[in-house]
């Protein structure tokens, strides 16, 4: 990111790291730019996303993905253990959309600019015959509706303060102002004297 160290309290991303394959360099550099004790705050979705329309793809064409696959809970988790958060939560919420038909649920994909960004997809078009085996093999609700599932997984933490151990490639380190020493210092050479 084009920022410098330690810039910002606050980070906070909706629903945009999810075309990420590996998230650790993306927490790594996250930290970076967070303030010590700034707050980390992302939600991506899980890989319950889509599940319906997985499924049905994988009937019509077990050839290649057609859904991108979305990094699980833990995965996210370990991420951001690995590149230092401190005291990560995380959590999920699972929703389930339904739509008139599986056309209703494409444009809505297409309208948010949810394309496949798996790195093993079709490089081509998708045929009408293909297109059509797999709203065959989409299952419908007894009201000929279908249901879409949506995992949304929550991510927040702090970036460590200072003095507090961060994570480095080269291992932990800690570090903290040179003001900083000074003034505890003298805090505990007034504490002795008194």
């Amino acid at each position: 990111m084009p920022f410098a160290d330690g810039v910002f309290d606050l980070l906070h991303s909706n629903l945009c790291i999810q075309w990420i394959a590996d998230p650790r360099p993306l927490f790594m550099e996250l930290l970076r730019v967070l303030r010590p004790g700034g707050f980390l705050l992302l939600s991506s979705f899980g890989p319950d996303t889509l599940r319906e329309l997985r499924v049905a793809w994988a009937a019509a064409d077990g050839t290649h993905p057609h859904v991108s696959r979305f990094l699980d809970m833990h995965d996210l988790g370990d991420a951001a253990l690995a590149a230092g958060l401190r005291d990560p939560v995380l959590g999920c919420e699972r929703l389930t959309l339904t739509y008139a038909d599986v056309g209703g649920l494409l444009l809505e994909l297409k309208g948010l600019g949810a394309t496949n960004a798996d790195a093993a997809r079709a490089r081509g078009l998708t045929g009408k015959t293909r297109l059509a085996r797999m709203q065959a093999a989409y299952p419908r609700q007894a009201d000929g509706r279908i249901a879409s599932s949506w995992e949304i997984v929550y991510l927040h933490g702090h970036a460590p303060r200072e003095g507090e151990p961060r994570r480095t490639p080269q291992g932990q380190e800690a570090t903290f102002s040179l003001a900083a020493l000074r003034a505890r210092r003298g805090a505990q050479v007034g504490a002795t004297r008194a």
